[in-house]
């Protein structure tokens, strides 16, 4: 489910995903998951825009990511990127990101942690 609000250059998503999986064949016990999310984006010029995005995942059976902890995949995640417009159907994107979990998921130098916090690149090509 996505909700969308758009007010000239500000714009607001909010969306929820849910799913479940019978445990087995015949069985009336199913593991289920869900995801909020919600979407802040301004855009600062004709070129310019900048997006913040929280959301929570929960998928304690691992249906979706299995992790093998005790709690599975339960994670807060928020980032920040810029977006540039490089034509009308190609823009350049940077992005920070931070998760953070309940169990110690993410690794860094061979060590379990529970957090991951990581900056990308991309260029997005539409035809």
């Amino acid at each position: 489910m996505v909700c969308s609000i758009f007010l000239d250059n500000f714009h607001v998503t909010a969306g929820f995903d849910y799913g479940m999986e019978q445990q087995s064949e015949g069985s009336s016990d199913y593991n289920s998951w869900y995801s909020p999310v919600v979407i802040v984006k301004v855009n600062l010029n004709d070129q310019w825009s900048v997006s913040a995005r929280g959301e929570y995942y929960v998928d304690e059976n691992g249906i979706i990511i299995a992790t093998g902890t005790e709690n599975g995949f339960q994670t807060t995640g928020c980032s920040l990127n810029v977006d540039y417009k490089i034509r009308e159907n190609a823009v350049w994107r940077i992005e920070g990101r931070t998760l953070n979990s309940k169990d110690k998921i993410f690794t860094k130098d061979d060590t379990a942690e529970n957090g991951s916090t990581f900056v990308t690149t991309s260029i997005t090509i539409a035809f």
